[in-house]
């Protein structure tokens, strides 16, 4: 299990609805959605992978949950997470930020967010869709419990090098592989989810 999500008591849980899950979505009804909707789909887009390195770097330290409880007011300040327009923000607008309760107020997550952007502007269109998806490895086999789950892959640490390498920041191997869960790139549904299909 990754560091951005919350301990698990047991590999499956049975909710409220009758519907077993991965454990570690308790009973969050906004952890719920998230694990049936978003958690291990599939995800493409230059917009959309942007937004998620810049939310799995604001959670470094932090727990999954905040984030998700924050995310609307994040794409709101950040204007979508269009890199467009968050590589045009200036000195004032991270000022901004860093008055903003409704996000998490870190400067260094903040610069280095308006730094990537200015890198994917840089990039040729699907250019990062295609540089993020090129480290997805092979399916493996379903993890029978979360101790089967690493927090780290040798393709998280090639990405995260990768990235480093091209001027991108807060994307260790460790929020790397967090954000390869997420999107898809690999999937953790351990056996007994009715996600894991």
């Amino acid at each position: 299990m990754t560091n951005d999500l919350p301990p698990a008591t047991g590999d499956i849980r049975v909710g409220p609805d009758g519907i077993a899950r991965c454990a570690w979505v308790g009973d969050d009804a906004e952890y719920r959605r998230y694990h049936d909707e978003e958690w291990g789909r599939p995800l493409h887009g230059d917009r959309a992978l942007f937004e998620k390195m810049s939310l799995e770097g604001f959670q470094a330290g932090l727990s999954w949950i905040t984030i998700l409880r924050k995310r609307p007011r994040f794409r709101e300040v950040f204007a979508g997470f269009e890199p467009e327009l968050v590589a045009g923000f200036t000195d004032a607008d991270v000022e901004r930020l860093l008055s903003d309760a409704g996000i998490v107020r870190n400067r260094l997550k903040i610069e280095a967010t308006i730094s990537n952007a200015r890198l994917v502007t840089t990039m040729a269109p699907g250019q990062l869709d295609e540089l993020m998806w090129s480290f997805a490895p092979p399916p493996r086999p379903r993890p029978a419990s979360f101790s089967d789950v690493p927090a780290t892959s040798p393709a998280s640490d090639a990405m995260s090098k990768a990235l480093r390498k091209a001027g991108f920041r807060f994307v260790g191997s460790t929020t790397m592989y967090a954000l390869m869960q997420s999107a898809g790139m690999v999937d953790d549904h351990v056996e007994g989810c009715f996600r894991a299909i």
